[in-house]
C-alpha cells in the first residue's frame, strides 16, 4: 500500500505541477505564445477558459473523496492533451514540437492508475 501511495503522489504532484504552470502561462499570455496559438489554430481567449477548466481539475484530483469529480478532471486533462498533440500535428510541426507533450499523458495515466489503485486497496481493506 505504502508503494502505491508513494507513486500516486509522484505522479499526481507532477501532473499537478505541469497542469498549474499552463493554467498560469496561459492567464499570462504574450506576443509568443498567441502566435503558437493562432499557430495551432486556437483563439487567445479559448486559453483562459482552458485554463479555468485546468484549476477545476487540479482542485478535483487534490480534494478528497469526490470518485466521480476525479474521474472527469481525468478524462478532461486527456481530451486536452490529446487535442494539443493532435492540433501540432495538423498544422504540421515536426515530432520534436509535440513529443515533449506525450509526458502529460505519461503523468494522467500514472496518476489515475494510482489513484485507482490505491482506492482499490483502501476499499478491500475497509472489508
Amino acid at each position: 500500500m505504502k508503494k502505491v501511495k508513494i507513486a500516486y503522489w509522484i505522479f499526481t504532484i507532477l501532473l499537478v505541477l505541469m497542469m498549474g504552470f499552463s493554467a498560469v502561462m496561459s492567464f499570462n499570455r504574450t506576443p509568443e505564445s498567441d502566435k503558437m496559438m493562432a499557430h495551432i489554430g486556437i483563439v487567445p481567449q479559448m486559453m483562459v477558459f482552458l485554463a479555468v477548466f485546468k484549476i477545476l481539475g487540479i482542485l478535483a484530483i487534490l480534494t478528497p473523496g469526490l470518485p466521480k469529480l476525479k474521474e472527469w478532471a481525468y478524462a478532461g486533462f486527456t481530451f486536452d492533451i490529446l487535442g494539443a498533440i493532435y492540433l501540432f500535428i495538423v498544422a504540421g510541426d515536426p515530432v520534436q514540437a509535440w513529443a515533449p507533450i506525450l509526458v502529460a499523458l505519461v503523468l494522467i495515466f500514472g496518476s489515475y492508475i494510482f489513484w485507482r489503485k490505491k482506492t482499490d486497496l483502501l476499499q478491500r481493506k475497509s472489508y
